[in-house]
């Protein structure tokens, strides 16, 4: 049995101390620069750090609507083992990549400030959370590493640089040249060349300055005085990662951003104006050497959006009753549109504005990526003791994609066909050029709608609500965000509302279709009867096309082939009578194509004909079993039978529970005993 003793014990043995003096390695100046010389990676600015991170997960490529996209596993993978997975926005996220590569090759945008601009909820915030904890990983790693320096003191202790600077900083300017020179020549990596950027903060200026006035200018021995050590960046311990949330416009301070006087040290340094009566810990001092976040960074007081200006453009900040400082950092705003569109009205913002670059992050527009967003957060392992039937998230972020979707234009089109042809469904009529067309008519798709907070927010109340359930249906999820409307906070105007309610009886339909075709195939999953019908078909097709006899396999006598029973199977999924040659034709050449290839027909390689089949053979057995004597509760023991049978394929072969099953099943036996059938 363990015990406090064994488990520590265990502990002791899986700790591996050779990590941690790695991560906290220490050395003197001349240390630092044998590193430089084998990895001139370290002295990388904010920026290149950034995207060789970004880069270090990999990337795959993908082609969606003809288009190259280069889906960064950053985003993906090591988002999933955070927890907080980005989906279906790949094109901006290409665009944010794409921009931090430019600013790591120093063709300009390194000098603006990135703005994530977007509606609520459509994971801006998330995309910032990630790339600080990438960031946090990747300088524990050694690709990613880093260094700094801190000053030894009379008393024999070491003082950090405040603001973790690159400890280049400390060769003087006029040698700058040749070290630089001479660390190029030496390195062994050609990946990054090293630049010596920027100049010492005002504390470290005054250490420095100290001790070449005490070694009488002999800067190899201030070089004595320096320690180089490992950094690691931190949000926590608020190392080269910072965050700043504006509060009201009474209590904003810039120096929450540039730092501020220790008044407590003024008497023991005599001066206000002394950088050892300075805190350094501002937001822009901290997050020196990493990135900054900016939250809701349009509702900051004029005052600090100056700030922006030359910490963007200049890479410099001022702190109160000092020299202007030299900082290497990603600055990372977010806004909303409201604020976004107060920042374009404002003439005196023009200069902000100009030093902008605006990063559009829409809310999800196809299906299947919404849907990973909240099988994220209600998934078996997440939700116990509750089974979540099928289709209950499909039809919850079916509803959520229309309310994003814009009118199309083509007056044969519904939004939901738009939508169905956005998740890579093919419709009759519509190519990819057709698809294409669709977005680019559409351009502000995706900046409105409904947020996918909403939807989990009643995912959740469904939930709870039904504490007697076992199962969570569509329409438990469906009345809960049909509910809410009323009190939706953001929703403003009646016609917005009556818009989103007629969706909401759209996805009913949509999920009445779906579970009839369910039930249906459900019923003709009887695989001997599909093989007989199938052959039966494919024989008389075979004489049609080929303008031969079938023979009749009960007389042995040879019969024109049977119209009705060809027709009878095309019907189910719509082959018109003018079209009816073609369908045969083209059926024939698939199976003489399989034949040269030497594979045998199946009906389940054809995923249209397997439809008419199972329909036709739905047909043909739907009144055998009698399915709409459920609706009135007397039900005999053969039939009883049938439908337990159904019922257990509904189980295992589309993930129903028993009780989601028969809800289902009493469902469409309602249905049916409306008289409505499969369109």
């Amino acid at each position: 049995m363990a015990n406090g003793k064994s488990i520590l014990s265990s502990l002791r043995s899986e700790l591996d101390l050779s990590d941690y003096r790695k991560l906290h390695w220490e050395g003197t100046f001349e240390d630092y620069l044998n590193i430089v010389i084998d990895r001139p990676d370290v002295t990388r600015t904010a920026y290149q750090r950034l995207y060789d991170m970004i880069q270090s997960h990999g990337t795959e490529e993908v082609y969606e609507n003809k288009d190259r996209i280069v889906r960064y596993k950053f985003f993906t993978e090591f988002a999933a083992r955070m927890g907080d997975s980005v989906y279906g926005i790949d094109r901006s996220l290409m665009q944010l990549v794409n921009t931090f590569k430019s600013a790591a090759q120093g063709y300009g945008t390194e000098r603006r400030v990135l703005l994530l601009h977007g509606p609520v909820g459509s994971s801006k915030s998330t995309i910032a959370r990630l790339l600080k904890r990438g960031l946090e990983e990747y300088s524990r790693s050694d690709a990613g590493m880093l260094f700094t320096y801190s000053w030894k003191m009379a008393d024999g202790s070491f003082q950090k640089c405040p603001m973790h600077e690159e400890p280049l900083h400390l060769v003087p300017a006029e040698l700058r040249a040749a070290v630089v020179k001479d660390l190029n020549e030496s390195r062994k990596n050609v990946a990054h060349e090293i630049v010596i950027r920027g100049d010492m903060c005002p504390f470290c200026r005054t250490m420095f300055n100290e001790r070449m006035a005490k070694y009488n200018g002999d800067w190899h021995r201030v070089m004595e005085d320096v320690k180089a050590f490992r950094l690691l960046l931190s949000e926590q311990d608020r190392v080269g990662i910072g965050t700043f949330q504006p509060k009201d416009e009474k209590n904003q301070d810039s120096t929450e951003l540039t730092g501020d006087i220790n008044y407590r040290k003024i008497a023991e340094y005599g001066s206000d104006s002394d950088p050892r009566a300075f805190n350094f810990d501002g937001e822009l001092n901290i997050a020196n050497r990493g990135l900054v976040e900016f939250i809701e960074v349009l509702k900051l007081d004029v005052a600090f959006l100056y700030d922006l200006l030359g910490a963007s453009q200049e890479h410099k900040i001022k702190p109160k009753k000092f020299a202007q400082t030299d900082i290497d950092e990603v600055i990372l705003g977010h806004t909303n549109e409201p604020e976004y569109k107060r920042l374009q009205n404002n003439e005196f913002m023009e200069a902000l504005r100009d030093r902008t670059v605006k990063i559009d992050v829409p809310y999800v527009t196809r299906l299947r990526e919404e849907i990973k967003i909240y099988e994220k957060d209600f998934n078996p392992q997440r939700v116990r003791g509750k089974h979540i039937a099928p289709h209950t998230i499909e039809i919850a972020a079916m509803w959520a994609v229309l309310t994003r979707l814009s009118p199309p234009k083509h007056a044969s089109l519904s939004l939901l066909q738009k939508l169905k042809l956005y998740n890579g469904k093919t419709l009759p009529g519509f190519t990819e050029d057709n698809v294409i067309e669709l977005k680019r008519e559409a351009a502000a798709e995706g900046m409105h709608g409904i947020s996918p907070r909403y939807i989990q927010d009643k995912i959740s109340n469904a939930l709870v609500a039904h504490p007697d359930e076992d199962n969570l249906n569509p329409f438990m999820v469906i009345k809960e965000l049909e509910d809410g409307l009323r009190h939706h906070s953001l929703i403003t105007d009646e016609e917005t509302l009556r818009h989103y309610r007629e969706l909401i009886a759209v996805v009913k339909e949509e999920y009445e279709d779906i579970v009839k075709n369910e039930v249906q195939r459900a019923i003709a999953a009887d695989e001997e009867a599909l093989s007989r019908l199938c052959s039966n078909y494919i024989d008389n097709v075979k004489a049609y096309t080929q303008r031969e006899k079938v023979r009749n396999r009960y007389t042995g006598a040879h019969d024109d082939p049977d119209e009705r029973l060809m027709r009878s199977v095309e019907e189910k999924i719509d082959i018109p009578e003018s079209r009816k040659d073609d369908f045969r034709r083209e059926i024939m050449n698939y199976i003489g194509a399989l034949a040269i290839d030497g594979k045998k027909f199946d009906y389940k390689t054809n995923e249209r004909l397997q439809k008419a089949l199972e329909l036709k053979l739905f047909e043909d057995q739907k009144d055998t079993i009698k399915l709409t004597s459920l609706v009135s509760n007397v039900v005999d023991k053969a039939t009883q039978e049938k439908i337990e049978v159904v019922k257990s394929r509904l189980i295992r072969n589309y993930g129903y529970n028993e009780s989601s099953a028969t809800d289902v099943l009493n469902f469409v036996a309602s249905i049916f005993a409306r008289g409505q059938t499969k369109k």
